[in-house]
């Protein structure tokens, strides 16, 4: 498939570029694309996802820290999907997964989440995103440090014992999978805004 990638020099588009073409994609400008993947920056992203909309192209967004409802009905006038999830590594969404499931059994839960320092957005899209799949009453702590990618634990408990739910991405290459699978399946979804890694998966 041709592929225009926004932030290919950024932090995780310079993975996702070489994983791209290795997958078989051709890396092209948006004119000439099928599909557009954005990994860039809040202020950035919504006029990317305008511009690839107003071609015509459906899109695949990575960035967190901005408000999806203002091109939910852009994409719907567009006729085109705009798929965004907070989080492209499988081993994320599934812990998202058995958070929520989780905490139907357990009534206390708070979120812990680890992220570099450049990170702009603080609660992390991944843990706003648990949060709310766990009920929405979830207090989340956040950590900016050099040297760290991404981490998030769930933990629950009840008196007597104590339930922890992590995932670690230890390098940006955790996201290839799930940014491929949302390539593949792209085109195939309706038109409008969908949201989550989760929604891809059986």
């Amino acid at each position: 498939m041709k592929v225009k990638l926004f932030g290919a020099g950024g932090k995780v588009g310079s993975v996702l570029a070489p994983a791209l073409e290795a997958a078989g994609h051709e890396l092209v400008e948006l004119e000439a694309a099928e599909a557009m993947i954005d990994f860039t920056a809040p202020d950035a992203v919504v006029r990317n996802i305008e511009s690839a909309l107003d071609a015509g192209v459906p899109c695949i967004v990575g960035t967190s820290g901005w408000e999806t409802a203002s091109v939910e009905a852009k994409a719907l006038e567009a006729g085109r999907p705009v798929f965004y999830a907070p989080n492209f590594a499988i081993g994320a969404v599934l812990m998202m997964r058995f958070a929520a499931d989780a905490a139907k059994h357990l009534p206390r839960a708070e979120i812990v989440e680890l992220h570099h320092e450049t990170k702009v957005d603080a609660p992390s899209g991944t843990a706003k995103a648990t949060a709310e799949a766990m009920g929405g009453q979830v207090p989340i702590h956040s950590v900016r440090l050099p040297g760290i990618v991404a981490h998030q634990e769930v933990l629950l408990s009840q008196p007597g014992e104590l339930l922890t739910i992590r995932h670690d991405a230890f390098s940006r290459e955790a996201y290839v999978p799930g940014v491929l699978l949302a390539l593949e399946r792209v085109t195939t979804l309706p038109a409008g805004l969908t949201i989550g890694l989760d929604t891809l998966l059986s």
